[in-house]
């Protein structure tokens, strides 16, 4: 792999699709450190005040706000991260969990790359450690053939650990974190002076001084978990305990959600190549579909039938970019009405083939009650859904 040691954050984000938040707001966050003058808990990289603001923004420094949400809940955030109990934030699929974690984690520690991701497949080998198994079978255990996990490493550093959808791994493995939460220890029983043969520092137990690996300040762990998911594989009441829990919500208001949307998609579109900003109308009509497809009510309160698939923020935010990249690279525009409904289709039926169906009859039955070109143009389009 080729180094690049001249590169600043710019240049990381010409290059890559997503950098990490730490790069991508690399000048935010430094001016916040050369600003900060708050009192800051133990191995944080930024005072709470600072932290909030690199979240919420601060015109003052030039530092944008990130994440559109209830601010209290931010605060209740940070302070339990500076306590012993971790941070578990649940909601609705879509709502920025992911990306508050990960903001929080960049200013809190300066990173936010000590991520597990949850899944079915999800071992404990990939959230504590594993082994070099060649070095494993010529030396045996030892700190040489020891391959940490993002859990070990964020103790041994005093970081924030991210865990990603943790109601989707297996109960046994999440149960791996009460001891790192509650002791803050992890142990390393291959490391013991038995299983070293008697090699290696010996502390007062008689055992290796490698194999308990205490936490060091600034370590905590941020936990997401989608609402929909927790009944895959429910939380033990023993580590539910060891978590303070912030629900995170959709976006109430509209035009917050719509200067979201467009801020969002205007960036992506950017990335990609696209050289027209979305158009404002074709958003505001993106957004009105995406809310009441999602609350199963119209502006005007007619209720309607509820799709089972998300329709979510991030949702709206990935069909606006679909549309300006269909718009621009196949016809040099910004994209229209009638690629919302090409986009949709992938987003509204990928759960149930009865979305379809419901997303059909709104688009004959709830675009024709609204004036403007756009709408018009909805309604127009509503042939171009497959089947």
């Amino acid at each position: 792999m080729e180094d690049h040691p001249s590169e600043g954050p710019e240049d990381v984000e010409a290059e890559y699709q997503r950098p990490p938040a730490e790069v991508r707001f690399a000048d935010e966050l430094e001016r916040l450190r050369e600003s900060d003058t708050g009192p800051r808990p133990p191995g944080w990289a930024l005072s709470l005040t600072a932290a909030r603001r690199f979240i919420v923004g601060d015109d003052a420094l030039g530092v944008r706000r990130k994440f559109v949400g209830d601010t209290a809940l931010i605060d209740r955030a940070l302070v339990t991260l500076a306590t012993s109990r971790g941070l578990m934030l649940v909601g609705e699929p879509g709502t920025a969990k992911s990306l508050l974690s990960e903001l929080i984690a960049a200013a809190v520690s300066g990173t936010s790359t000590l991520t597990i991701q949850g899944g079915a497949a999800t071992t404990e080998d990939q959230i504590k450690y594993s082994w070099n198994y060649a070095l494993l079978v010529s030396e045996g255990p030892s700190t040489r053939s020891l391959v940490p996990a993002p859990l070990l490493t964020g103790m041994a550093e005093g970081r924030v650990v991210r865990f990603e959808e943790i109601t989707r791994c297996p109960l046994e493995v999440q149960d791996s974190l009460l001891s790192p939460l509650s002791d803050r220890v992890l142990a390393i029983p291959e490391l013991s002076r038995a299983a070293a043969g008697g090699s290696g520092a010996v502390s007062h137990g008689g055992q290796s001084a490698d194999a308990m690996v205490f936490a060091r300040d600034g370590f905590n762990i941020i936990a997401t978990a989608n609402t929909r998911d927790r009944g895959v594989n429910e939380m033990s009441a023993a580590l539910k305990r060891r978590f303070n829990f912030e629900t995170v919500f959709p976006i109430a208001d509209f035009a917050t959600e719509l200067d979201l949307v467009e801020q969002e998609a205007r960036r992506l579109l950017e990335h990609s190549g696209v050289e027209v900003a979305p158009r404002r109308d074709v958003l505001e009509v993106l957004v009105t579909v995406f809310r009441e497809l999602r609350d199963a009510t119209t502006g005007e309160g007619r209720a309607m039938d509820r799709l089972s698939a998300v329709m979510s923020t991030a949702e709206a935010v990935s069909v606006a970019h679909q549309v300006g990249v269909r718009g621009w690279f196949l016809r040099g525009e910004a994209g229209g009405a009638a690629d919302i409904v090409e986009c949709l289709a992938g987003t509204a039926a990928k759960d149930s083939p009865e979305d379809l169906a419901r997303l059909r009859r709104y688009l004959e039955q709830q675009a024709p009650r609204r004036g403007g070109e756009q709408w018009s143009a909805l309604h127009a389009a509503r042939h171009l859904l497959p089947g």
